[in-house]
């Protein structure tokens, strides 16, 4: 049987509305992802800001762990995020091959849990907005991030430099 991509690496499950732009984003058939914010937002604003932080460390790996992937693929999903990040994209917490309506069932937090579970990596973050369902075990490795604000809030921002270089000293 062959491992799951990141198994025994360093990982970052990544969402993105309210962590790489504002959470009120949207979809259309005929338009797709849209925002529903004040004009000073942008959709994936702060992407280059993500890029930026990680660069220091090229071990770390992304999971998506974005509603995004359900309506696009993970593939199609990880375009969005440019060549730099994308390249370190190697899966995502849902996949095709899983009841969709079960996983849905689950707080965001327990999807990302049961990918560590599976995925078994030697050191992990998990950025979101989403504070609901995220069990006593992933203390310390979960950042709320701000709904608005995303990744740039000042306080998040301080906190996921410190724990990135803390993953990374390992």
């Amino acid at each position: 049987m062959r491992a799951l991509a990141g198994t025994g690496g360093l990982l970052l499950y990544l969402d993105f509305d309210g962590v790489l732009h504002h959470h009120d984003v949207w979809w259309h058939a005929r338009i797709g992802a849209y925002m529903r914010a004040p004009d000073q937002y942008k959709i994936f604003q702060h992407l280059d800001l993500l890029e930026r932080l990680l660069a220091p460390y090229p071990e770390i790996r992304i999971i998506l762990s974005t509603s995004w992937v359900r309506r696009y693929g993970c593939s199609k999903t990880s375009k969005q995020l440019g060549p730099r990040l994308r390249e370190r994209v190697v899966g995502a917490t849902f996949h095709s091959r899983m009841n969709e309506d079960k996983f849905m069932e689950l707080p965001r937090g327990q999807q990302v849990w049961n990918d560590v579970q599976r995925r078994k990596p030697a050191g992990w973050l998990a950025l979101d907005d989403d504070g609901d369902g995220w069990p006593e075990e992933s203390a310390g490795h979960f950042i709320k991030t701000h709904e608005t604000e995303g990744i740039s809030d000042a306080q998040v921002l301080a906190v996921l430099k410190e724990r990135l270089e803390a993953l990374c000293r390992r």
